[in-house]
């Protein structure tokens, strides 16, 4: 569930993009949505990308089969028959497997994304899943590239269908100028949208009282559910030290761990569990091992 930030009263073009994300565990997530420009910005280099990426393999197995065989090029020769299979079964494999193969990945970007700062998100605060990747993706086909195809390949001069062609692809760039979340065809069906990826780093440590850290004692499997992410969330319902959002906090935490909280416990629970979490994410990192959400 997602709800509008009160920043967003504050006029300028970040603060419009700012939501709220209720996560299933009740934790209320601040976060960004992608501008139309950036997501422009970022499927352009990925197209890019994905050109240039064709070409190289193009070259590349034209030059092996040639240099190896050196045969001439023409139609009726098996090796180019060969190559011209391989190169369209790489533009196939590239054009779905790319988007597939690193949105479905822990950053959840393309590498054109990933320049650009944003990642593919669940609108539900759900995990984002494969059946909702292959989904968006599988519709940018009738989105953009069925009617760009046609066009480039001689639409244009197909009358009525070249129109009726051109007019779909327009109705299809323009879809994000006409929801607020600057969501595609794509999201919508998949329940899906781009946001901001923030550069997440752990903050310096709150102070506690000394005795906090060693109330409770947390294993493992019990820390291991939460990452960086969730950390700074639960520092900054500490610092804001709001009673009702201390105490859905605590419940959503006890609840994913499977503990039973007494009644005024809130805080003192909170801030062992932050102490213990941020021990063993900090522990972790000197090993070179990130857990960057409860997703990673």
């Amino acid at each position: 569930m997602t709800t509008t930030s009160p920043a967003t009263r504050l006029g300028d073009g970040a603060s419009k993009r700012a939501r709220t994300l209720v996560t299933p565990e009740g934790l209320a997530l601040p976060l960004t949505v992608g501008s139309k420009g950036a997501r422009a910005g970022a499927l352009i280099l990925d197209l890019v990308i994905l050109l240039v990426g064709t070409i190289i393999v193009f070259v590349a197995l034209y030059a092996i089969g040639f240099g190896l065989f050196d045969l001439e090029a023409s139609e009726a020769n098996p090796v180019m028959q060969v190559v011209m299979i391989v190169v369209i079964l790489f533009g196939f494999l590239a054009r779905y497997g790319y988007f597939l193969w690193f949105e479905l990945g822990p950053r959840a970007a393309t590498p054109g994304k990933r320049l650009v700062g944003l990642r593919v998100a669940a609108r539900d605060g759900g995990r984002l899943t494969a059946e909702m990747v292959i989904a968006r993706n599988l519709v940018r086909d009738a989105e953009v590239f069925l009617p760009a195809f046609f066009l480039l390949g001689g639409g244009q001069e197909a009358g009525i269908a070249g129109w009726a062609a051109f007019i779909w692809l327009a109705v299809f760039v323009l879809f994000p100028f006409f929801n607020r979340d600057a969501l595609r065809a794509g999201d919508l069906v998949a329940g899906t949208w781009v946001v901001e990826a923030s550069r997440l780093k752990l903050k310096d440590a709150m102070s506690l009282a000394p005795d906090r850290a060693d109330t409770y004692r947390f294993g493992e499997a019990e820390l291991a559910v939460y990452g960086e992410h969730e950390l700074q969330v639960l520092e900054k319902v500490l610092r804001e030290d709001r009673p009702q959002a201390l105490r859905e906090v605590a419940e959503a935490i006890t609840g994913k761990i499977g503990w039973q909280l007494g009644e005024g416990d809130e805080r003192e629970f909170l801030e062992a569990f932050y102490a213990a979490l941020r021990g063993h994410l900090e522990g972790n990192m000197r090993f070179g091992k990130r857990k960057r959400d409860k997703f990673s």
